[in-house]
């Protein structure tokens, strides 16, 4: 039986959000990978790439694996009904409900992460218990059938994690090979734990401002609900 897979695919998104997990997915024997948004065509990502949107969400079958990627369109999606009324019907039934990045709230605003485990990217991960969920440490955490990642590369550990979940721990090692993934950047900089005081200060600034536009909208919506 041919395994269903969707990724979100909206404007502004970051790519590689999606772009990381698809060379994934795509890897797994007897899949269907699609890319979804409201109508198909060509979507912009944040970085002016277009993307092709394969499917849209009226014509998208039911979906084993439900896959959203974060980037700053995230934001707008929040509250539209129209995004988050597609994630609601296809995470009640998908095997597994997952995100990559900030792709995490938007889960959260559907209602998909109560009660669950989850992470997201290291920016924002204190928003995710005013959607009910539990903060976790790890570039992929697992809680059940909720699988969620960190900021953007983590989407290539992710890929990993779900082709080993639907295809086996040694398909996944060869999908590893095959794409020869053996991380060794030159700098030891990519998570808040390790980088220095300069460049985590740098980098935390522009992100504070997102920070503090996604935690006002995740209480104006949670106040709406109550």
């Amino acid at each position: 039986m041919t395994l269903q897979i969707g990724l979100l695919l909206y404007p502004d998104l970051t790519q590689l959000d999606l772009t990381a997990p698809f060379e994934m997915f795509r890897r797994i024997d007897d899949a269907e990978v699609h890319t979804v948004w409201k109508s198909a065509g060509i979507v912009r990502a944040d970085s002016g790439l277009g993307l092709v949107a394969s499917t849209s969400f009226d014509a998208c079958p039911p979906l084993d694996v439900l896959f959203a990627p974060g980037g700053f369109g995230q934001i707008a999606l929040m509250e539209d009904e129209g995004v988050l009324g597609f994630l609601r019907d296809q995470g009640s039934r998908a095997r597994w409900v997952t995100s990559v990045c900030t792709g995490s709230l938007l889960l959260g605003a559907a209602g998909l992460l109560e009660g669950y485990e989850a992470t997201t990217h290291w920016a924002f991960r204190e928003l995710l218990p005013m959607f009910g969920a539990r903060p976790a440490e790890g570039r992929v955490v697992v809680d059940r059938n909720r699988i969620t990642a960190g900021g953007v590369t983590a989407g290539l550990d992710f890929g990993l994690r779900i082709i080993a979940e639907v295809a086996g721990e040694t398909r996944a090692k060869e999908a590893q090979l095959e794409l020869e993934y053996d991380p060794a950047p030159p700098f030891r900089c990519g998570h808040p734990s390790v980088a220095e005081d300069a460049v985590l200060e740098t980098v935390r600034a522009p992100f504070a401002k997102r920070f503090d536009m996604r935690r006002d909208q995740v209480k104006r919506l949670v106040a709406g609900r109550g």
